[in-house]
């Protein structure tokens, strides 16, 4: 991009780039991919006739759902022949974003993992008209359907997202307790303290993309799970640190194996008990969160 700030071209785009990101990020899961977005973005937007645009967001929003439904449409195939289980690319967070109860759940990694099963306009319709509150006729532009096709879909999205989303939501001093339980239980390894605060019916998904050891299928009940961390952890002899975050708007945990990040682990928090565990581990998903972390601990 330029680096003239008063180009009206630029003001505009980097005014937008936040939400415009998002809106790439929650359709591919990916903030790499999301980024690749917005620089096709911004280079069809520097060549449109800005003086015939009305409407510089709903313009943007257009031109960015139009290109993350194509790299969409072609990572779905790719993400067929995965390795195991895929979990989207970790993204931190800040609190206000956390704080934000819609957005923080709209990039949770519990919804982002629904929003794989839609199709790829079906996920582009919710996340316009559900999260960004975007009208039928702009989405009808953005991706190539009728107003009224997309209220059906609309419909049909959110139905399905309804029936598989998690519904219960916890203070966020049940949600720190748990967190720091679980990290101490993490770090000593301890399997009492770990069956404590994981609930009977805890799930854990981990993505290590065929480069690192993972589970291939999810991981069910507290007792399982405990093995399977306890099993891996014994293997590899290291001293484990675990860093409370925020990671896609929620309660997270960088995990360090002898200083060096290991993966990151996103919780979700039920009835002050954790009910869910996403482990990212692909090393492929996690340089965004090393440089930032890395930054941040300087």
């Amino acid at each position: 991009m330029t680096d003239h700030a008063t180009d009206p071209a630029t003001e505009t785009f980097v005014a937008h780039r936040n939400l415009l990101f998002t809106v790439a990020y929650e359709m591919l899961g990916s903030a790499a991919d999301a980024e690749d977005v917005l620089q096709e973005t911004w280079l069809r937007w520097v060549r449109a006739d800005l003086g015939q645009v009305r409407d510089p967001r709903a313009y943007l929003v257009r031109i960015t759902t139009r290109q993350a439904l194509n790299r969409l449409r072609a990572v779905k195939r790719r993400r067929e022949a995965y390795v195991g289980p895929w979990l989207p690319e970790p993204l931190l967070t800040t609190p206000d974003v956390a704080e934000d109860v819609e957005l923080a759940e709209s990039v949770s990694m519990a919804l982002m993992l629904v929003l794989e099963t839609l199709s790829p306009t079906e996920r582009a319709v919710f996340v316009l008209r559900e999260v960004f509150d975007v009208g039928y006729d702009e989405i009808a532009a953005a991706v190539g359907k009728s107003p009224a096709a997309v209220r059906q879909i609309a419909h049909r999205a959110r139905r399905h997202v309804d029936a598989r989303r998690p519904r219960k939501t916890v203070s966020p001093s049940e949600t720190r307790a748990a967190l720091e339980s679980f990290r101490r239980a993490l770090e000593t390894r301890d399997p009492q303290d770990l069956l404590d605060v994981l609930a009977p019916d805890v799930v854990l998904v981990s993505d290590g993309g065929g480069i690192k050891r993972a589970a291939v299928r999810p991981v069910v009940g507290a007792g399982k799970v405990v093995r399977f961390y306890l099993g891996g952890s014994a293997r590899t002899g290291a001293t484990i640190t675990c860093e409370p975050t925020l990671v896609n708007g929620g309660p997270a945990l960088a995990v360090r194996l002898d200083g060096e990040l290991d993966g990151v682990m996103a919780l979700r928090v039920e009835d002050a008990r954790i009910t869910g565990l996403y482990y990212v581990r692909n090393p492929e998903k996690l340089t965004r969160v090393e440089t930032e972390t890395s930054l941040t601990l300087r």
